[in-house]
């Protein structure tokens, strides 16, 4: 009788959905709010696109720096909590060994089952740290490249967001005109960005994008709503 090989597919992307959900939401709300706030004071599409394209660049860059320092934070956390390991291991030996025994013990292995277990991570550091990291921590390795990876992925999501709400000030001379269609734009994106997000993790892409659609434009009605009271 033939058999098929059993291939599970997983998600394994999901830091990077998160680094475009953080850059794209708010590239896609503070730009449309600075655009619908200032219509009503200028008469002149361009003033308003000059004005969010220089928001943009100042945005996407503030957004990719914090993107890059809170992942060299998450980095230099998971090494001090690797040495800390090393160093538990070697001055409190039977400390750590009963860790392990109580993680093993939730699973519900016995005193025997779990010894063998101890006896090779104690010929094996490394596997005992990481053991540690994952079980008792619940931390990750993180990637070396992650920094960078966030930095650039937050930065270049909250650009091509940016961009959104203010394509009609580009085409429509008149601001007021254009203001509509940037309304119409923002929430397309919304709604679209939304669906993609929800086919790639929840399953659900329509409620992912009535979702995100909703929440955005909540966000940007209230963006919208401080920027008129305070121009």
């Amino acid at each position: 009788m033939p058999t098929h090989p059993h291939h599970e597919q997983h998600f394994t992307a999901s830091e990077t959905v998160r680094d475009v959900v953080i850059g794209m939401s708010d590239g896609l709300t503070v730009p449309f709010a600075l655009a619908a706030g200032l219509t009503g004071a200028v008469a002149a599409s361009k003033l308003i696109a000059t004005a969010g394209l220089a928001e943009i660049a100042a945005g996407s860059i503030a957004m990719g720096l914090g993107g890059y320092l809170a992942a060299r934070s998450d980095a230099e956390h998971y090494a001090s909590e690797v040495r800390r390991e090393h160093e538990e291991i070697v001055e409190k030996p039977h400390a750590e060994r009963a860790e392990v025994a109580a993680v093993f013990k939730h699973y519900g292995l016995t005193e025997e089952q779990i010894a063998p277990v101890l006896s090779n991570f104690e010929k094996n550091e490394a596997a005992w740290v990481d053991f540690m990291m994952r079980f008792e921590l619940g931390l990750e390795r993180p990637d070396p490249r992650r920094a960078l990876t966030a930095a650039l992925t937050i930065g270049a999501s909250y650009a091509i967001g940016g961009l959104v709400p203010l394509t009609p000030y580009f085409v429509v001379a008149d601001a007021r005109a254009a203001l509509p269609w940037s309304v119409a734009a923002t929430l397309a994106a919304l709604l679209a960005f939304g669906f993609v997000k929800g086919r790639f993790t929840s399953g659900k892409p329509l409620v992912s994008a009535l979702h995100t659609a909703a929440v955005g434009g909540l966000a940007a009605a209230a963006a919208f709503g401080i920027a008129r009271l305070v121009g």
